[in-house]
């Protein structure tokens, strides 16, 4: 069902049982459902209910609103949805989506990695980026034409999307964005994935269960956010018994500014599973935040541990470092040689695993800022430079 039978169906169905919310937002209120309880994500709601699923999802920019509504159905809609439903302010933000999908857009890398893992890639028929995908398969059946190439991922290309004739386009939104173009006018839903707002690496893992409610993977979305979730307690209860704690740097300048993960952020609370310092751990933002070169020279010159991620083709040396900005010369892990670089082009798969396999992140970040635990091997991301 496209979005305009959408709101018709609201209007025609469901707006005579509904009441209108206070500041602006979306509520779907319903009785008689059965919440799934979601131990780490705090951006996202899923109640159960007699023949269909509602998804809530936060709005990460306006506190107290919601971003999207989705009611999750089979190919028929039930004859009780109009009964349970009430409550909702904003029709046009709550898209009823027929599952499972079996035809979707995904415009990012590791959500079509996420995919694969629920055993799910042939659900992929159009990706975004496509030159910054480092999955195999991705490329292959693209080189096939199974996976239609759909342009940037902040605006898809329309006409490549209708190609795919996909059921879903699955989007990553941003703050004031300003919707999402021509993609506004194609009626199927928009699936936004607001994961990466979580604030904890375990809250935005947890997501997989919404996406594999999305592709008919439940079970094998909660058997592998069970699998990491155990052995991500597990490398922060090794980490807690380490005699050292060392303080980190993170990432380096791109352009004019020094992007830094917010203290709140998923790399910012990982750092702190590490039992790690993080020299911007008193900063409240979830997202990333940009930075002079001064001020973050000011916070992080007496860093024990520089790392950063990287494109390069060739692995990261102190020389390279030096070429880009011979400022970095004055930060104590440059002095010391205590730098390491994550190189995130050519087989490099660290974007498509770390989201929603932080465990192998939290891993690296314990391996090195912690030189008395000896047991989990070398790092797997990050290489000392030379």
């Amino acid at each position: 069902m496209n979005k305009l039978k959408t709101i018709v169906f609201f209007m025609a169905t469901v707006l005579p049982l509904l009441c209108a919310c206070g500041g602006g937002g979306t509520k779907a209120a319903v009785s008689g459902g059965d919440t799934v309880r979601l131990k780490y994500a705090k951006r996202l709601a899923i109640v159960k209910y007699d023949g269909y699923t509602v998804v809530t999802l936060q709005d990460p920019w306006n506190k107290g609103k919601t971003l999207h509504t989705y009611i999750l159905v089979g190919d028929s809609l039930p004859g009780n949805l109009a009964q349970h439903v009430e409550g909702l302010a904003d029709p046009p933000s709550t898209e009823i989506v027929h599952t499972p999908l079996r035809r979707a857009v995904v415009t990012t890398s590791m959500h079509c990695a996420l995919l694969d893992k629920l055993g799910k890639s042939n659900a992929v028929r159009g990706v975004c980026d496509l030159q910054y995908i480092n999955l195999p398969w991705v490329k292959e059946r693209h080189m096939k034409g199974l996976i239609v190439d759909c342009g940037n991922g902040i605006t898809p290309t329309l006409e490549k999307i209708i190609e795919c004739n996909a059921d879903a386009v699955l989007i990553s939104p941003f703050q004031n964005n300003g919707g999402y173009g021509r993609l506004g006018e194609w009626g199927n839903p928009i699936i936004e994935m607001a994961d990466y707002m979580e604030t904890s690496a375990l809250g935005r893992a947890e997501w997989m269960k919404f996406y594999g409610m999305l592709f008919g993977a439940e079970r094998e979305a909660d058997s592998l956010f069970a699998n990491v979730e155990l052995r991500y307690n597990g490398l922060k209860a090794i980490a807690r018994k380490s005699v050292t704690r060392q303080s980190i740097l993170i990432d380096k300048v791109n352009g004019p500014v020094w992007y830094v993960p917010g203290g709140k952020s998923t790399i910012g609370q990982i750092i702190a599973d590490a039992n790690a310092g993080y020299i911007f751990s008193a900063d409240d933002n979830s997202g990333s935040r940009p930075l002079t070169f001064e001020t973050v020279l000011t916070k992080g010159k007496d860093a024990d541990v520089w790392m950063y991620r990287h494109d390069n083709g060739r692995p990261a040396t102190y020389s390279s470092l030096l070429s880009e900005n011979a400022g970095y010369a004055q930060f104590k892990a440059f002095k010391e040689q205590n730098v390491y670089g994550c190189r995130t082009s050519g087989n490099s798969t660290f974007y498509e695993d770390t989201p929603f396999s932080p465990d192998l992140l939290l891993r690296d970040f314990i391996i090195i800022t912690h030189p008395d635990i000896k047991q989990l091997g070398e790092p797997k991301y990050f290489e000392k430079l030379k």
